[in-house]
């Protein structure tokens, strides 16, 4: 029996996460919404390009939850995008209504399923929804790092003129301008990033990273990034379904970890088919456990003002 995959929300990023998992051809996908008529034009778009790309994976759109029934992994990108001059976190309250009614819908009919929070404030987002799911901890988790990780790999291979697939970088922290670009751990085929470029133009890449939503809201005026969001979310699907284990940062829930507990923030885990397996430890300086720990406060403060 093939898997199956709810992405919640028919926006752009949902539509892209949906379009990259159509075309992984492992797993049937539904796509639900509240608009009527929005998540079945879009899957039935995306079934007809299926000849052309060479897949099998059906699709389905829908405005029904109980369609989504027995999901193995839900990806929720629904919520309100930002638009210039927004932070995420501005999204907190408009947000936490959306994802709190979306979690109790997918929790009632994928009760062992696992969720990828995707929404804005993403963190914050994550943690309600797991107060909301009262799934195990293993089990909800946010992408972030996935996402921050790989702008901080284009900017590195743009500036260097190598491919992507050769850059290694770590994020932590919350996905905001709280972020912690452990830039020593950087490397290029093997060889630390401080070996080929100044460390000035190191920190630049790094600022670029932690404001890089923002750039592309400003570009586009009307919206924020989509492409790479969703292709992050399908990462992290394919490291589920397929039982990869790899090891990627999300957002997760802390319990204790780096001296932080109660909150979630980006680390990088284990991934298999039982959500994230592992949490793994990273050796930090004093100064980046110290702004690790402020990103984990920042999050920390969303999270008070749901009062959950």
């Amino acid at each position: 029996m093939r898997s199956k995959i709810t992405v919640v929300g028919a926006g752009n990023v949902g539509a892209s996460c949906a379009q990259v998992l159509a075309q992984r051809d492992y797993a049937d996908v539904v796509l639900v919404d509240i608009i009527e008529g929005l998540p079945q034009g879009k899957a039935l778009d995306l079934h007809q390009a299926g000849p052309i790309r060479y897949y099998d994976t059906n699709l389905m759109g829908t405005n029904n939850y109980e369609d989504t029934a027995n999901s193995d992994v839900i990806v929720i990108t629904s919520g309100m995008a930002r638009k210039p001059g927004m932070s995420r976190d501005d999204l907190v309250l408009t947000n936490m209504k959306i994802v709190q009614s979306v979690t109790e819908q997918i929790a009632k009919y994928s009760p062992k399923g696992i969720l990828i929070m995707v929404a804005n404030p993403l963190d914050a987002m994550a943690q309600l929804a797991l107060h909301v799911s009262k799934f195990p901890r293993n089990r909800v988790m946010g992408m972030s790092g996935t996402l921050d990780t790989a702008r901080f790999k284009t900017f590195v291979a743009m500036e260097l003129g190598v491919s992507v697939e050769d850059v290694y970088a770590l994020i932590l922290g919350g996905h905001g301008d709280q972020m912690v670009p452990i830039t020593r751990l950087a490397a290029v085929g093997g060889v630390p990033l401080s070996e080929l470029m100044p460390a000035d133009k190191i920190a630049a890449i790094a600022k670029r990273t932690v404001s890089g939503g923002a750039e592309i809201v400003a570009l586009l005026k009307t919206g924020s990034a989509f492409y790479a969001p969703g292709a992050g979310a399908a990462m992290i699907v394919d490291s589920i379904i397929l039982d990869k284990k790899r090891v990627l940062p999300c957002s997760t829930y802390l319990d204790g970890e780096y001296g932080i507990k109660g909150v979630f923030v980006g680390v990088p885990v284990k991934i298999g088919k039982n959500g994230i397996e592992k949490i793994i430890e990273v050796k930090l300086t004093p100064e980046e456990s110290a702004a690790l720990k402020k990103s984990a406060d920042a999050v920390a403060e969303l999270v008070k003002i749901m009062k959950i």
